[in-house]
């Protein structure tokens, strides 16, 4: 199981890299494993301002949809385009060319409240 420890995590096995006021979001190895093949990735809450934990977006596997939770609040400020055409970069690269979208932090505060690598392992028992 990949789990890197430079990024934070989620109970809803999303990661977050940040750098400087700025997020970059995209589900764990863990979460692309649980949904199997990954057909289509939604968001359509672009230039939008969310709530921490606010569904973001839809990610669509084979055998089932589920909602993405933002795990910080803020504006959304890109999407990974490439995820349309390229949907299963998410299964083959979810640290990576998986990303999904990057948010303009509103609230600093809450970074604090992500889980660190080892947090997230012990969370899925890895």
């Amino acid at each position: 199981m990949n789990i890197p420890a430079n990024l934070k995590y989620t109970k809803d096995h999303e990661w977050v890299s940040i750098d400087g006021d700025v997020a970059t979001v995209g589900i764990t190895d863990f979460a692309q494993k649980e949904l199997g093949d990954i057909v289509y990735v939604e968001v359509e809450t672009l230039d939008q301002t969310l709530g921490k934990d606010e569904v973001f977006g839809t990610v669509e596997a084979v055998k089932t949809v589920s909602d993405l939770f933002l795990p910080l609040s803020g504006e959304i400020i890109e999407f990974n385009d490439d995820l349309e055409s390229n949907p299963e970069a998410v299964n083959s690269d979810p640290y990576g060319a998986g990303w999904m979208v990057k948010v303009k932090i509103s609230d600093a505060s809450e970074v604090a409240q992500l889980l660190s690598s080892e947090d997230y392992t012990a969370l899925i028992g890895a």
